[in-house]
């Protein structure tokens, strides 16, 4: 059995209320939790007080509280883990910014959007904006930035996730990428705010 089917499994069996294999989850999903953590905090500022495990930690404990949700497979779970990883940080942001000045805010650069276009940064809350503006657009393509941008889902593993197939992920995940760039390139050259149509 591969490693995504066990992590299938043990969801399935957690979701069906055996609470007995959490441990054997945890172990499960781990690694590649904190391989997600990992590749979130290299894109923060040096000296951010928030450590990959204590995220890893943090988003886990949240995770296992989800009573309502209907695990369907590993790339549902990342999916979601991701999401929550992404409103941590931005709670934490936005509390950082509440007592510093706005150029302290953590900076990403929009390369990390695979455009193949010179380097920018924005915001974490612009991102965080435009993804929330993408939502109410098409929240489809904003579950696929989600899945692929921060969680590092393939392709494949996007499709399964939302019962589509890939061709269709590819396309979304062009348009978004381009909408995106598109916002975020307004917001850091301050041509209008990322919430302006």
């Amino acid at each position: 059995m591969s490693s995504a089917d066990q992590v299938t499994e043990l969801l399935l069996a957690w979701g069906n209320g055996d609470r007995v294999i959490e441990e054997r989850l945890f172990d499960a999903v781990y690694k590649e939790l904190h391989r997600l953590a990992r590749r979130y905090m290299l894109r923060e500022r040096t000296g951010h007080s928030l450590q990959a495990t204590a995220l890893v930690h943090e988003v886990y404990l949240r995770l296992i509280d989800q009573t309502r949700v209907n695990w369907e497979n590993r790339s549902h779970f990342f999916a979601i883990a991701a999401r929550l990883m992404r409103r941590i940080l931005v709670d934490h942001a936005r509390a950082k910014k509440a007592g510093k000045r706005p150029q302290a805010d953590r900076q990403i650069s929009l390369t990390d959007l695979p455009l193949g276009v010179e380097v920018q940064t924005v915001e974490l809350l612009a991102l965080d904006e435009a993804l929330e503006q993408l939502e109410t657009i098409d929240s489809r393509q904003a579950r696929i930035v989600e899945m692929r941008f921060i969680a590092g889902l393939s392709e494949e593993e996007i499709a399964c996730a939302l019962g589509i197939n890939v061709r269709t992920v590819k396309r979304e995940w062009r348009i978004a990428r381009a909408w995106l760039y598109g916002r975020l390139r307004k917001e850091s050259h301050g041509i209008g705010a990322v919430g302006a149509s």
